[in-house]
């Protein structure tokens, strides 16, 4: 963050002030929206939840370092008042980015956009200052949180860009103009929100690529047809990365080893490396030759991708987290959230971590699905009997039952149990594991399998 008055930020933000006895005090630190995360010199901003109101934690923000507090009423600490707090936020982060120069990197997909931004993350800090999303804050508050961590060092801006309707995109670039945007996929995530199928999805996710300017740069996945589709959407020159070999970043003898780990030769207009990536599941390959797709449109060698890719390990929680128990059972905790593909994908990491272990799917519903959620959960269902897991245990009523039925179903004798909530799976999970198990877990974040999965962890 760089330095700046509460008089100054009142001027940007069209802010009153209240309570505050000095208004040339210096906001030098980042702002957050968890008064558990205020730092001293930072900024508070006060919003409103579905389940919490920030006002409420105002004064215990300022206790614990907050200069002041970015809200939508007096608080009776020093306050910066507004309409609305959420678009200041965004135009104190907009008018912090004039006043800085990094290349500014958009990021979105359906599935696997926090995974590569961390990988991205890990390439470019290698070589320069880089500031890059925390977690998995992509949406109209997390991505101002991002840019106001960013200070006169900063060389490369990583943003993810989350999309739950039409339109955030092109909020979200007007607060971050993008040099440099990356399209991964387009899947069902928020399909329900966004009209539908896959072309409402693609429409969507295309925003990003509109922002860019004819002096910026696309990154577009040559492997999935609806990112194809967005050629004619940008300006920007465009490069192709994917299994392709159309790509001009690809992979190239793709094989997994032993733990389940993906090494592939990595091809590049500047030339070839091995890459052996500490991430388990093959489709990490595809996250990879995202994060090599941006770092060579910004000028970075082969090698030096390369050897970042290589030290690269996972930095977010819940996603394909594994941990070893002492009684060699495996937990893979990949709760975060869930939806068809990453389901798909997690399904098949762990199968291929397993080998010849035994191994336990513990799963429970993906939101969002719209009118073809039933159907969706069902071919899950199909895929664990499939890729022959022991055990199934479907989590909740509704979907997660249609996924049970379809697994028991089929002839590959997987052990299919349902449970009404998270609790009941631990439970039942906890009763049922034997040494050397493996066990994937994986929801939508709103049933709380994430806890479960800890709990089986011992964490």
């Amino acid at each position: 963050m760089i330095p700046m008055t509460l008089k100054e930020i009142a001027r940007v933000v069209g802010a009153s002030l209240s309570d505050v006895r000095d208004p040339q005090a210096l906001v030098t630190a980042p702002s957050a929206v968890d008064s558990r995360e205020v730092v001293p010199g930072g900024l508070f901003a006060a919003t409103v939840g579905a389940r919490v109101d920030g006002h409420d934690y105002a004064a215990g923000a300022v206790a614990g370092g907050a200069v002041a507090v970015l809200a939508a009423r007096p608080v009776g600490v020093p306050a910066l008042v507004v309409e609305d707090v959420q678009l200041a936020l965004g135009l104190l982060a907009r008018h912090v980015l004039e006043r800085l120069s990094p290349t500014v990197i958009g990021l979105t997909g359906s599935v696997g956009k926090t995974t590569t931004k961390d990988l991205l993350a890990q390439v470019l800090e290698r070589h320069a200052p880089t500031v890059a999303t925390d977690r998995s804050f992509n949406n109209e508050l997390g991505l101002p949180l991002t840019v106001l961590r960013a200070d006169a060092g900063t060389r490369y801006l990583v943003l993810e860009m989350g999309a739950g309707r039409k339109g955030d995109l092109r909020y979200l670039t007007g607060l971050a103009p993008p040099q440099v945007g990356l399209v991964l996929n387009v899947g069902t995530a928020h399909v329900e929100r966004m009209g539908g199928g896959p072309a409402d999805v693609a429409e969507a996710k295309g925003e990003l690529v509109e922002a860019l300017a004819a002096d910026g740069f696309a990154l577009l996945n040559a492997d999935d047809p609806y990112v194809m589709g967005m050629v004619g959407r940008t300006r920007a020159p465009i490069l192709l990365y994917g299994r392709s070999a159309k790509a001009a970043v690809r992979a190239e003898d793709v094989r997994l080893d032993e733990r389940a780990r993906a090494a592939f030769e990595l091809v590049t207009p500047s030339g070839r490396a091995r890459v052996e990536l500490g991430l388990i599941g093959e489709h990490q390959v595809s996250n990879a030759l995202a994060a090599a797709a941006v770092a060579t449109a910004l000028g970075l060698g082969v090698t030096e991708i390369a050897d970042g890719l290589n030290a690269a390990r996972r930095r977010s929680a819940g996603r394909l987290e594994i941990v070893e128990r002492p009684d060699g059972i495996t937990i893979v905790n990949d709760a975060y959230n869930a939806n068809p593909e990453s389901m798909r994908a997690g399904l098949r990491a762990a199968k291929a971590l397993a080998g010849t272990r035994r191994t336990v799917a513990v799963l429970g519903a993906m939101g969002q699905q719209g009118d073809a959620s039933r159907a969706r959960h069902a071919e899950m269902g199909r895929l664990v009997a499939d890729l022959r897991f022991d055990v199934l245990i479907a989590v909740g009523a509704g979907d997660p039952l249609a996924m049970a039925k379809a697994a028991q179903s089929s002839s590959q004798g997987v052990a299919v149990h349902t449970v009404e909530d998270a609790a009941a799976a631990l439970r039942l999970a906890t009763a049922l594991l034997e040494p050397g198990d493996v066990v994937f877990v994986k929801a939508s974040s709103e049933i709380g399998l994430s806890t479960c999965a800890r709990a089986l962890a011992g964490a």
